[in-house]
């Protein structure tokens, strides 16, 4: 089930954006076949399987990718997919020989997708890095952060799975789809700092105009402005609002009973220390579940700041499926929603088994030729 039923997708695996990726196009109903490693991950955050979610919706297959036979297993599989995906350093996987000069020989429609941080060529393409790097060169890291204090890190959303994960998957898709009208597949180079930067499309736009402020917090989306931040309640919990226009930001001064007069322009720099010390002292007479009663759902652009636990249970995402229960882990569903083919709940990650390995490899070749695989010890 799924828009991408029919879809096929080789995973070399990797950690981060790479296997988000494959999520994403497994959770849209590709068959994503994950091929690990062997040897022990030295990268990477260890947790038990059932909690690893970017692994859901596909089988890993294990190989030996220093073996011969290995490799020629994973090229065979590639005559086959409509797609391949990798997140190794620039080098690697054609020292594997795996690169895609030797994939496209064998499938010229093959789209062969290459998640980094730095991208493929450049001189910083060959070095380690992480999300907080990548968004630090591209300028977003230094962008984000309360006045006076250092930048704050975004988890690696941004990086990782903004600029990285999500760019990789538009990459491949609009590729696969230019190939069923070429004949002719290509190599998708997708860099976390193309993708960041990318991102930000918008704010050096503004940067440009003279209209975006260097300093932290000195703009509108930066907690700069009185009327786009996070305000403490009476219980301690924080709610947020951000009524950027100006009949939205009136419709909430009405209601929590301010003058905007006394306050001053709403868009005027000099007017938001003064909005932001009524508004800090307003919402600290009453309890965020007070808040939400008075003000969810109204058109003032509220919303309560959610924990991981509490986030799950808010009527409007349980109204809308947005989590679900899998093997007992709270997790987001798949997403974006569709109207005629819509995708099957996630099925959990699984462990590598003589039985998953069946399973995973069924789909892509016989059972004879699985079983001479196991024979030579090429598959476990």
């Amino acid at each position: 089930m799924g828009p991408l039923a029919g879809i096929r997708v080789i995973e070399l695996a990797g950690i981060g954006p790479g296997p988000m990726c494959a999520m994403l196009l497994a959770d849209l109903g590709a068959i994503v076949l994950r091929v690990s490693r062997k040897e022990p991950a030295s990268i990477g955050i260890p947790r038990p399987l059932k909690y690893d979610l970017l692994l859901r919706n596909r089988i890993s297959i294990e190989l030996d990718l220093k073996r011969p036979d290995a490799v020629a297993l994973v090229l065979q599989l590639v005559t086959k997919a409509d797609a391949l995906i990798e997140g190794f350093r620039p080098g690697v996987m054609e020292r594997l020989g795996l690169g895609p000069d030797i994939c496209l020989a064998g499938n010229p429609k093959l789209v062969y997708g290459r998640m980094t941080g730095w991208g493929q060529d450049g001189p910083l393409s060959r070095a380690a890095g992480h999300d907080l790097n990548y968004i630090a060169v591209t300028g977003v890291l230094n962008a984000i952060g309360r006045r006076g204090q250092l930048p704050s890190i975004p988890l690696n959303l941004i990086g990782d799975y903004g600029g990285g994960a999500l760019y990789l998957a538009l990459g491949v898709l609009a590729a696969i789809i230019e190939a069923r009208s070429s004949g002719k597949g290509q190599v998708v180079d997708a860099a976390i700092v193309d993708g960041t930067a990318s991102l930000a499309t918008m704010s050096y736009g503004m940067h440009g105009a003279g209209m975006l402020s260097e300093k932290r917090a000195d703009n509108i989306l930066d907690t700069g402005a009185h009327f786009y931040d996070v305000y403490e309640c009476a219980d301690g919990h924080l709610i947020s609002i951000g009524p950027i226009e100006r009949k939205f930001y009136l419709n909430l001064l009405q209601r929590l009973d301010l003058d905007p007069e006394a306050i001053g322009p709403h868009l005027d720099r000099v007017s938001w220390p003064k909005g932001r010390a009524l508004l800090a002292e307003k919402f600290k007479t009453r309890t965020r579940s007070q808040w939400c009663e008075a003000l969810e759902g109204t058109d003032v652009c509220f919303a309560p700041v959610l924990s991981w636990s509490e986030a799950p249970d808010h009527p409007h995402l349980k109204a809308r499926n947005t989590f679900v229960e899998v093997d007992g882990v709270v997790q987001p569903a798949p997403a974006p929603r569709f109207s005629r083919t819509a995708p099957d709940l996630p099925r959990p990650p699984q462990p590598v088994t003589p039985e998953n390995t069946n399973a995973a490899l069924a789909a892509w070749i016989g059972s004879a030729e699985i079983a001479a695989l196991r024979e030579a010890s090429t598959i476990d």
